[in-house]
């Protein structure tokens, strides 16, 4: 194994890691309106007060990597995907701020200003990462200098991005109520078991389009699965673990559901990445100008300098992440909330 896919790895696991994280937060937020009360919603926030900032350093860690690793790949969707990145950043920035902002008043239409803030933060960041994921499978316009030759805000927008993007929308959701159902306890907990079975119906039946829609119309998606079997494997355990989420839901198995879902994000992505290797952006101009994880890398020198910064910071990064879960483990209490 070569340093390029060493580090296509490990730029991989950083983004699977954000998802994962982030990823039910943006949920809880996504649902955020769905509370009838303002204890209601002060629990959903108090629920990922302590991690959802902590959880955006594997976003900005993965971002750092792949400009490091890859620089033509961080030019180019900088480039193509400037105006999607300005609302990511923006909604990020505003939904930091309701969390924040929410509780400096005790006006009602302060606290419901917020809340709305906070949710639609919350909603477009799935939303804008999941089209941009639709356009890196169906190809972008990369011409033979490696740069877009096409800077249109609305070509980005056409069905199958935008069909991934409320996939990855209804993932999150589903991601967040689960999480919702392990931390709330009494009449929240009910009704976030419920909405996390609302959510697992969306979520299918997008699962199902969306890899219809892949294996149709992009077969280049399976085409390396020719040549790595073991690949199948992970397709068989990502399915298993869709349908033991709502085996865990019922069960009442809280710990279990979450990490399930955790499996079903990080199976889904990593399948994704399967695909796309040793492809980072597909020319849909002509596949011999695409950026892959050979041409568009930096030397093997940076790489390697990288690779040992790497291997010295994670463990910080990994016990840090594991110290606030833990500290913060448990049921977000009524009698106990910080307004």
């Amino acid at each position: 194994m070569d340093l390029t896919t060493v580090w296509f790895l490990f730029v991989g696991a950083m983004f699977i890691g954000y998802a994962m994280l982030d990823g039910f937060d943006l949920g809880v937020g996504v649902l955020h309106l769905l509370t009838r009360t303002d204890a209601e919603r002060r629990i959903t926030l108090n629920s990922i007060g302590p991690v959802w900032d902590g959880n955006e350093v594997w976003f900005v860690v993965g971002m750092g990597a792949l400009f490091g690793a890859f620089p033509h790949v961080y030019a180019a969707m900088l480039s193509g995907f400037y105006v999607p990145f300005v609302l990511l950043l923006v909604a990020l920035i505003f939904r930091g701020v309701a969390i924040e902002f929410r509780s400096k008043e005790h006006w009602g239409w302060w606290r419901s200003l917020w809340d709305g803030v906070f949710a639609l933060g919350s909603a477009v960041p799935p939303v804008v990462f999941g089209i941009m994921i639709g356009n890196v499978i169906a190809g972008l316009p990369i011409g033979p200098s490696h740069e877009f030759t096409s800077s249109s805000f609305f070509a980005l927008f056409h069905w199958y991005p935008l069909l991934v993007g409320l996939f990855v929308l209804s993932l999150f959701a589903l991601h967040g109520a689960l999480y919702l159902n392990l931390k709330t306890e009494g009449e929240l907990q009910v009704r976030a078991k419920k909405w996390a079975r609302w959510c697992f119906g969306v979520f299918l039946v997008l699962y199902l389009a969306t890899t219809g829609a892949t294996l149709f119309f992009y077969p280049h998606m399976i085409a390396s699965f020719q040549h790595h079997w073991w690949a199948w494997t992970l397709v068989v355990l990502t399915v298993l673990a869709v349908a033991n989420v709502p085996r865990s839901l019922h069960k009442g198995q809280e710990y279990r559901a979450l990490v399930t879902s955790s499996c079903v994000i990080a199976g889904t992505f990593g399948l994704f990445g399967i695909g796309m290797f040793p492809t980072l952006l597909r020319s849909s101009l002509n596949p011999a100008w695409s950026l892959d994880v050979y041409n568009a890398a930096s030397s093997p020198g940076t790489l390697k300098i990288m690779l040992i910064m790497a291997v010295i910071g994670m463990p910080f990064v990994l016990a840090y992440t594991l110290g606030v879960y833990w500290v913060f483990r448990g049921k977000v209490r009524k009698d106990k909330l910080h307004y």
